[in-house]
């Protein structure tokens, strides 16, 4: 088994300082093999915030997955913004802008969708996807396939399409033929974990989708901080939901939901909360 925390949308800059400490002690309790997070460390993309944002990863287990969020790329300095659109993200969180992480359970591979022209979407082109091919197809069916990005795939039944990441059909094609599993992602603040068999009909292929909401930022759009962790084995996925409570100064476990792979697809093992 394989243990990932999945965390979303830092936004240092806007954040709640109250939970910056209890969400490391929570992660570190968590003991994960991996740490991902979808994007969106800072809120915009100024030198303090990348500074603050290094800083929290820094207390958090290793290794790390981090891609960036469009709330990386600078807004207001138009030359950055379009000439160095994430220098600042390579020079304080990583160089890779599309890291990977392999061991004999999980493959692991970041997406940058955050682009200079788009200021609140994202969109993946065919380079991507082809990178994405070259690392995930081969892989013996065994390892769970993992993809990792800012802007989703897919969305709760609620959201307009307009919120998926562009070319987001065109990259399911591959997926499906490469056989990946789960499609890890932000930038909705919102909560959510689905298989994406209602919007692509890809033959017997689904993904499961799950998205993290924000855990620190106080941009929550209504929903309370939280973040994931995935607890993976082969063919089964159990996804514990920690939010924070005010009344414990805490993150504490509120949802669980497993779920199986099936030849048709994912479906709710058990839900508990």
């Amino acid at each position: 088994m394989r243990t990932l925390v999945h965390l979303s949308d830092l936004h240092f800059g806007r954040v709640d300082r109250a939970l910056v400490e209890p969400l490391t002690a929570r992660v570190k309790q968590l003991q994960p093999d991996l740490v991902v997070v979808s994007g969106d460390l800072t809120q915009r993309a100024r030198s303090a915030q990348f500074v603050e944002a290094r800083r929290f990863l820094d207390t958090l287990p290793s290794p790390q997955i981090v891609v960036p969020g469009n709330h990386d790329v600078p807004l207001y300095n138009l030359f950055q913004r379009f000439v160095q659109p994430l220098h600042k993200f390579r020079r304080y969180i990583a160089a890779d802008l599309e890291p990977a992480y392999f061991d004999d359970e999980i493959a692991v591979v970041g997406i940058n969708t955050a682009r200079s022209l788009a200021f609140k979407g994202g969109r993946i082109n065919e380079a991507q996807v082809e990178r994405v091919r070259a690392r995930l197809c081969d892989l013996d069916q065994r390892v769970t396939k993992i993809v990792v990005s800012h802007h989703p795939f897919d969305l709760p039944a609620d959201r307009s399409r307009h919120e998926l990441v562009g070319r987001a059909a065109m990259a399911m094609q591959t997926f499906a033929r490469c056989g990946a599993d789960l499609l890890l992602a932000g930038h909705l603040h919102v909560s959510h974990a689905d298989d994406t068999t209602a919007r692509y009909k890809l033959g017997d292929f689904s993904a499961l989708v799950v998205q993290a909401g924000t855990a620190t930022s106080t941009r929550s759009r209504g929903e309370s901080n939280s973040f994931n962790a995935l607890n993976i084995t082969l063919g089964r996925v159990r996804i514990e939901r920690f939010t924070w409570n005010p009344a414990v100064r805490d993150f504490a476990l509120s949802n669980i939901e497993e779920y199986d792979h099936k030849p048709n697809g994912w479906s709710v093992k058990r839900e508990v909360g």
